[in-house]
């Protein structure tokens, strides 16, 4: 089921399951957002550090409450974004 669409930010759309937890982010081919979460994942990957870091804010967070899934997303964008220049600064030697 469609639940989310952001056509001024990548075309972004996300859709969920009814009958699970699953939450599937769609962009546009091509978009630059697809390879910045493809460089996430590939780093995390190959980098325990990192991935700890990243399990630990995500658990860390997931036990508060959150009125909005949004919040709960936004409050992990700080660690992410760390983590994302790690990979990109490697990737391009800086």
């Amino acid at each position: 089921m469609l639940r989310i669409r952001e056509p001024d930010w990548h075309q972004h759309r996300l859709f969920k399951r009814i009958d699970r937890a699953v939450n599937l982010h769609v962009f546009t081919a091509g978009c630059e957002e697809i390879t910045r979460n493809l460089l996430f994942r590939d780093w995390l990957r190959t980098h325990g550090d990192d991935r700890r870091r990243y399990e630990q804010t995500k658990r860390r967070l997931a036990a508060q409450r959150w009125d909005f899934v949004q919040d709960y997303a936004d409050a992990k964008s700080a660690t992410i974004e760390q983590i994302i220049a790690r990979a990109e600064a490697s990737a391009t030697g800086t």
